[in-house]
């Protein structure tokens, strides 16, 4: 079977958070205890996503190899290209090109937070749809006029796509979560730059639409989706992770567990990494990870 392939779009300058993201990008930035890419990558790598490529502003990228490196602490392979100049989140199909090779692509966004039961499952369908066109990824909103907002007919099939409506249209966003097959990067460069100088996601995903490939999966009313790109979405998404963890006693985020998890590192690799953090909290949660998986293999007496 053919590698899966996954892109995170991590660059941009990230002005809404200004001050604070003078010196580097808001990937770097701390949502609870993590920094802000550990999410996306978490996800990508429970669902059976293990080669990774990063977009990144040009300065960020020593940065991102500080803390991602090569890949090879998760058991995947991680490597980098630099976006000059952020010119939408459908750029991101121009710029990784050379990484996608006419494959098929998950896409994430590094400010968009994913939590909740099923979503692996909702991927891997989402697999399974690239052989005929695309998938967008659906969340239910109070907002809709925020978002990029997805209509259906009584049939459930996806009707219109309108970016950040002014008039009600649906309180269906499509999050930042895509698969595309390996017509990506053609397609995204035939769209003409929007009034604000970008190459829309909402345009690209209209075409699939027109050419009747694309495909919608909606998230349950209770799954998690955050955009991170507030001090006010940052904050609440921090407190809602440190109290579920405490309150469930469990990781959300974690790659190092994600990649523990999927068998693409063993115990040994998780233990090692738990020794060389500094933080004991944290160390303490991988250690456990491991605990937990040799206590449901031990056979009951």
């Amino acid at each position: 079977m053919t590698t899966r392939k996954g892109i995170i779009l991590a660059g941009g300058n990230a002005t809404r958070l200004h001050p604070a993201t003078l010196p580097f990008g808001k990937p770097f930035l701390p949502v609870a205890d993590k920094p802000m890419i550990f999410y996306p990558l978490t996800v990508l790598l429970q669902s059976g996503i293990k080669d990774i490529l990063v977009i990144t502003a040009p300065r960020d990228k020593a940065l991102f190899h500080a803390l991602l490196g090569d890949g090879s602490q998760f058991g995947a392979t991680i490597s980098y290209i630099e976006q000059p100049i952020a010119r939408g989140i459908a750029d991101a199909f121009i710029v990784g090109e050379s990484f996608i090779a006419g494959d098929p692509v998950c896409l994430i966004l590094c400010d968009n937070l994913f939590h909740g039961e099923g979503l692996s499952d909702a991927i891997e369908a989402g697999w399974k749809n690239a052989a005929t066109g695309a998938t967008i990824f659906c969340q239910y909103v109070n907002n809709p006029a925020a978002y990029g907002v997805v209509d259906f007919d009584e049939s459930g099939q996806v009707t219109r796509l309108v970016e950040k409506p002014a008039s009600f249209v649906s309180n269906w966003a499509a999050t930042g979560l895509y698969i595309y097959d390996g017509r990506a990067s053609a397609l995204a460069k035939t769209l003409p730059l929007s009034k604000r100088g970008e190459l829309e996601i909402t345009d690209l995903n209209s075409l699939y639409l027109q050419q009747g490939a694309l495909h919608s999966i909606k998230f349950h009313k209770d799954f998690l989706w955050l955009d991170l790109g507030t001090y006010s979405s940052i904050l609440e998404a921090s407190n809602l992770i440190v109290n579920k963890e405490s309150r469930d006693n469990i990781r959300i985020g974690c790659p190092y567990i994600a990649a523990y998890r999927a068998g693409y590192i063993n115990s040994k690799d998780l233990l090692a990494i738990a020794d060389s953090l500094g933080n004991p909290y944290y160390a303490e949660s991988l250690r456990n990870a491991v605990l937990a998986s040799v206590a449901v293999k031990k056979p009951s007496a």
